[in-house]
Formats: structure tokens, C-alpha cells, sequence
């Protein structure tokens, strides 16, 4: 357990460019170099955490760190990943002020932004030759791709999932193959941590008028519950439910501190605690970063017996090959947008990309050396 946290809290601090990123970070990190989860593993978990509500990077850290350790390896890796812009959000909001920009702030954000287009494109590039086999395959990956990069909300991450998996059951009645013995599959999830999740649901705004804490934890955990998309999509959520709670420039200095740290950006949920007048900042802090993270963890184990049990299920092999590419097309449009679109800014960048992604790829640099090597390159260039 001690090794799933130190490895997920070193990522944690160097983990910048949003959920794809951080995808690819730990499909480098636990699929190429220490084997922690199979391919097939991990790309069926990506689109598992692509279905659920919350936050997708964080849940899929989650399961690793359970793959590797169990529930405890789940909690490790959260905490792990977690830590960093927990500590740094929340010092952020007690001094009661913004970051202030200047050239090595500057020169480290864009850093970050370059070092997570070569970790992507990276991933991107290692899960498209595993999974992308065919004309039917790559046709898949190409629409999805194009589908995602022109729609917005829930259904442009889980509709071309959904008819990737449908076309290849359809598939796995005409290229039927002769009849196997199997015992039958019980497809269901954990009712037990399902059940936890729905009763915490519903019965916490009965109690949240009790004090200030309860009241934060539901806010937050009501928000955490219906949030597709990211830490960008929870910001607007949370306005309105903590209207005289904060002001209106606390939630703009919150998604903008959250822009510049690294690990996941739901705990702007951190800033937000933590700026609670009522509540001592760091309880604040506490209680909000808990509650926006519950109810993700709570769906991904509660879905993840059912999951797992349909990927094992003979008739549905088609459906697992269809989706492997459709996350794949997912994971290409993110790496167009936001990933390129933010990090590539003039011909200087795409140079540094192409010689970081030799440098990744060919010669084994590690990530904190090439990290290292582009702010370099971005201070001296700004300055």
C-alpha cells in the first residue's frame, strides 16, 4: 500500500493537463513500466470511468491502486494523487489571494502543458497499434474521435460507447462460433456500496441544516454525484448551490488557482472549502475535497463487479474489441482538444514536442528529466 501511494503522490505533482493527461501519465507509468494492470485491463476500466459520474482520472487511479492493493490500494492512491493540489489549493485560499503570474510561473504552466502532449501522444500511440487492428477498428476510433471533438455534455463521451458496444454484439451473432460451455455470468453490481451511495443521496439534504459541515458535505456531494465531464463542468454546478456561501470571485479565483496545479481539477472543491467563512479552512478544505470525490469512488466499485462480468461474457467479445477502439477515438480527440490546442502555441513548441517525444519514446528520458529539460527551454525563451 505505501508503494501505490508514493508512486500515485509522485504523479500527483507533476500530473498537469486534465483528465486525458492524466491518462496517459498512467497508462506510461502502471501498463508500460511497472505492469500493475494489463492493457485490456486498463482500456476497459478508462471506459468504465468514461460511463460513471465524477471525476474519470481520479476514478481510474482509484482502480488501479485497488488492482494493486484492494480497497486500501484504491484509498492510497487517491490520497496519493490527490495531495498535492489539495495542500496547494487550500494554501491558495487561506491567503486569500490568487497566483501570481511572472516568468517562471509562466515558463512552468506551459512546461506542464508541453510534457502532457508528449505523454499523450504517447499513450495515444501505444493503445491505437493494441486495439486498432482492423478497417472496422479504426473506422470506429475515426468517427468516435470526430464525434466527441464536435459535441459537448455526457452524451459526446458515452453515446459513441454505447453504439461501438452495440454494433459489435450485433456482430457477435453473424460471426457466431460454434456453442461453448459456460456457466452463467451474474451481471450485477456491489448492491451494497450501490445502496451507500443512494442512501447518502438522499438523506444528507435532510440533515444538512444541522451545521455548516453537513451542509458543505452535501452541497458537494450532490455535485460529485451528477458531474460528466471534469472539473470544468462542476465549477458552473456549484454556483448557484453555494450561493451565499462564497462570492462570486472566490469561484473565479478557485477555477483559476485550479488551472495551475497539478492532479485532478475537482479540488477546486479544496478552494472552495476552504474559503468557507464559518469553518476553519482546512476542516473546510477537508470536507468538501471528501464529498466531491465520494460518490465516483462509491459508483466505480459498486459498478465494477457488473463490469467486469460483462467483459468476461463470451457473447460479448465483439462489444469489448468495438470499444477498445471507440476509447481509443476518445482519447485522440482529447489530445487534439484540449491537450494540443492549449499546449501548442508557435513553431518553437512543436519543436520542443518532436524532440521531447524522441527523447520519451527512443531514448527512455524520464518524465521529471523531460519536465526539467522544457521549463528550461520555456524560461529562456520568455525571458
Amino acid at each position: 500500500m505505501f508503494t501505490v501511494f508514493t508512486t500515485f503522490l509522485l504523479l500527483g505533482f507533476y500530473s498537469f493537463g486534465g483528465p486525458a493527461a492524466h491518462i496517459g501519465f498512467f497508462q506510461r507509468a502502471f501498463v508500460q513500466e511497472k505492469k500493475w494492470i494489463s492493457d485490456d485491463d486498463f482500456n476497459h476500466a478508462v471506459a468504465l470511468c468514461q460511463f460513471l459520474p465524477g471525476p474519470a482520472s481520479s476514478q481510474l487511479g482509484m482502480y488501479i491502486g485497488y488492482k494493486k492493493a484492494g480497497y486500501l490500494g484504491a484509498v492510497a492512491a487517491f490520497i496519493g494523487f490527490t495531495l498535492p493540489s489539495f495542500a496547494l489549493l487550500t494554501a491558495v485560499a487561506m491567503a486569500s489571494s490568487s497566483v501570481t503570474q511572472n516568468s517562471v510561473v509562466d515558463s512552468l504552466i506551459l512546461a506542464a502543458k508541453l510534457l502532457a502532449v508528449i505523454v499523450v501522444a504517447d499513450a495515444l500511440w501505444g493503445m491505437a497499434k493494441k486495439n486498432l487492428t482492423s478497417a472496422l477498428t479504426i473506422t470506429i476510433a475515426v468517427i468516435t474521435a470526430i464525434w466527441v471533438y464536435f459535441s459537448t455534455g455526457l452524451l459526446g463521451q458515452i453515446l459513441p460507447i454505447c453504439i461501438a458496444a452495440a454494433i459489435g454484439y450485433g456482430l457477435s451473432y453473424k460471426n457466431a462460433e460454434p456453442a461453448k460451455t459456460q456457466q452463467a455470468i451474474s451481471i450485477k453490481p456491489h448492491m451494497g456500496i450501490l445502496s451507500t451511495f443512494i442512501i447518502l443521496l438522499v438523506v444528507l439534504p435532510f440533515i444538512a441544516s444541522y451545521s455548516q459541515g453537513f451542509n458543505l458535505f452535501n452541497i458537494f456531494y450532490q455535485a460529485g454525484s451528477f458531474v460528466f465531464g471534469g472539473g470544468h463542468v462542476v465549477l458552473p454546478l456549484l454556483q448557484p448551490m453555494m450561493e451565499g456561501l462564497v462570492s462570486e470571485s472566490t469561484f473565479i479565483n478557485a477555477y483559476a488557482s485550479a488551472q495551475l496545479v497539478p492532479g485532478p481539477m475537482f479540488t477546486m472543491a479544496s478552494y472552495l472549502g476552504a474559503s468557507i467563512d464559518s469553518l476553519h479552512p482546512v476542516l473546510g478544505s477537508l470536507i468538501a475535497t471528501i464529498a466531491v470525490f465520494l460518490p465516483g469512488a462509491l459508483l466505480l466499485f459498486a459498478f465494477v463487479p457488473a463490469w467486469k462480468a460483462l467483459f468476461a461474457h463470451q457473447r460479448l467479445k465483439h462489444s469489448i474489441t468495438l470499444v477498445n477502439a471507440s476509447v481509443v477515438g476518445l482519447l485522440a480527440s482529447a489530445f487534439v482538444t484540449p491537450i494540443m490546442t492549449s499546449g501548442i502555441k508557435s513553431w518553437f513548441d512543436i519543436v520542443l514536442v518532436v524532440v521531447g517525444f524522441i527523447a520519451f519514446k527512443q531514448f527512455k528520458c524520464p518524465v521529471w528529466l523531460l519536465a526539467a529539460l522544457l521549463f528550461v527551454a520555456n524560461y529562456f525563451i520568455v525571458i
